[in-house]
């Protein structure tokens, strides 16, 4: 049967929408805070990809949450073919209302609405008896439904739910106007063959169900996410929950890319389609990866650097002679590409703006001169200079403008004859400051400079060091992650020299910190 949804109309019964909460459930990911530029642009990156919705906040969390919502709704939520755009509320009315009133500049825009169903969150959580939380649902989607005709309820903790409370739930929702259902396993508890019973079980018992969208929304806590989105899909639900690179609280949330290309590549037992742009998988998850301050592990499924990597002498020798021999899909159907080297010290200006448009930037004037200034730079240093490396530059630079604090120059001596000295300019707020540290090593000292600099009580609790490309004049690529109050952010940075590479990640880190500080947790709902 079809369903009429009043953000899709007549909804193909073999299409599955693509709801990303990449910059809500993801966001949650300890360290992985965005600010609002950053949020921008990912939703951007999203809507290029071909998601149908961007879950793009929690509007009651903060002030910077509701703002980033609203300004994702007024930039792309005025083209009719962009996503609709999806605001969180728990079910008081203080949230549904800042909800609606962060969505309300999109054209097509949805409140996505929940609360605890199972006993042990009623008792422990809401404390609220479980007649309360029926009107509770009654009472928030009804409201919802006053401020947009899009409004989808999740009953939170649902896979541990009795089903006849679930059930009634869930019919509640329907009579009050929800035109999406979502039953999430919100704690990564649940087997596959759960999702295919509560499923099935709601579309056989609950009156309309069948006349709503039903959506799931899978946590990885046993590695099982994917998994269980795929068995949800089986038995009638059309609607996927889920993140790029699978970031999320705790273990993180069923995988986009997992979920998109397990759909396509094996289509002969899942014959559903979507619109997602299978070949931007690759693109995004970069992005993702840059802003967030955290790469993928090398093994990551779809996207990971070991993807399509055969070292086995069995595995390369069928390689070579048929490709589909060990690939199940082609690199190029998610992104990658053979790295080319097409630009030197000598190219100009001009082809480096076409470069960049070809990796996907849209850069300003000024934006383009500081990228180009960098560009040269690191001509000049490197004997190639590959796709990856303007990647990586022009994320590092660029795409950080907006940031309070902002690397300079620095100059490190070290050795086996003196202790190692790090002399650091950096700018705060348009001032240009500086310093000089001793320390047990150039990264030591560095980051020493920087806490003289910028005073700040956050620990360093992890740093690391990659490389961008091969060879030895590769830029280096450093993560550092930093903790305060229970807060922690992760942050990169890349240049050919690994101290200055430090120095650019360790500010990162502290211009997600300081956007951190600013953020506030919602208070608990209680009766």
């Amino acid at each position: 049967m079809s369903i009429e949804h009043p953000s899709f109309g007549k909804l193909d019964p073999n299409r599955i929408i693509i709801f990303d909460t990449t910059l809500r459930d993801g966001e949650q990911s300890p360290g992985f805070s965005m600010n609002l530029t950053e949020k921008l642009r990912m939703a951007e990156a999203l809507a290029e990809l071909g998601v149908d919705v961007i879950e793009a906040g929690f509007p009651i969390a903060s002030p910077g949450d509701f703002e980033s919502v609203k300004a994702i709704a007024e930039s792309l939520g005025q083209r009719d073919d962009t996503p609709v755009i999806c605001g969180l509320a728990r079910s008081g009315r203080e949230d549904v209302m800042a909800a609606a009133e962060a969505v309300r500049p999109a054209k097509r825009k949805r409140i996505h609405s929940f609360i605890s169903t199972s006993a042990l969150h009623m008792k422990y959580k809401l404390r609220m008896e479980p007649d309360e939380v029926l009107q509770a649902v009654t009472d928030s989607v009804t409201l919802a439904r006053q401020h947009t005709d899009d409004v989808e309820w999740s009953a939170e903790d649902g896979t541990r739910t009795e089903d006849d409370f679930l059930c009634r739930c869930v019919e509640a929702a329907i009579k009050s106007g929800a035109t999406t259902i979502n039953i999430p396993d919100t704690v990564g508890y649940a087997l596959p063959e759960d999702m295919a019973r509560i499923f099935t079980m709601v579309l056989t018992r609950v009156p309309g169900a069948d006349k709503v969208v039903l959506s799931t929304h899978n946590h990885n806590d046993l590695g099982l996410a994917v998994a269980n989105t795929l068995a949800a899909i089986g038995v009638g639900v059309r609607q996927i929950e889920s993140t790029i690179n699978g970031i999320g609280e705790r273990a993180g949330n069923a995988s986009l890319e997992e979920a998109v290309m397990a759909m396509r590549t094996r289509s002969d037992r899942i014959p559903l389609t979507n619109g997602v742009k299978t070949r931007n998988l690759l693109k995004v998850s970069k992005l993702l990866s840059t802003i967030t301050g955290f790469d993928v592990q090398p093994n990551k499924a779809i996207v990971g650097r070991n993807a399509f990597a055969h070292e086995a002498g069995i595995h390369q020798d069928g390689v070579l002679k048929n490709a589909a021999t060990y690939e199940i899909m082609t690199p190029d159907s998610v992104g990658w590409t053979k790295s080319n080297l097409v630009l030197g010290k000598h190219s100009g200006r001009a082809a480096f703006r076409d470069k960049l448009t070809t990796l996907g930037y849209q850069v300003g004037d000024n934006q383009l001169n500081v990228a180009f200034r960098r560009f040269k730079d690191i001509a000049d240093r490197k004997k190639v200079v590959y796709d990856e490396d303007i990647v990586a530059l022009v994320d590092d630079e660029v795409m950080r403008d907006h940031e309070r604090i902002r690397f300079v120059s620095l100059d490190v001596h070290c050795g086996s004859k003196a202790p190692p000295r790090a002399a650091l300019e950096l700018e705060v707020d348009g001032v240009t400051k500086s310093a000089t540290a001793h320390g047990d090593g150039p990264v030591d000292a560095t980051f020493r400079a920087i806490q003289q600099v910028f005073p700040h009580t956050a620990n360093l609790v992890l740093f690391s060091v990659g490389a961008v490309t091969e060879g030895t004049d590769a830029q280096a690529k450093t993560t550092v992650r930093l903790e305060e109050a229970g807060k922690m952010v992760d942050g990169q940075g890349a240049d050919t020299d690994t101290i200055v590479a430090s120095a650019r990640a360790y500010i990162h880190a502290l211009n997600k910190l300081l956007v951190k500080r600013a953020r506030t947790e919602p208070r608990a709902l209680s009766a």
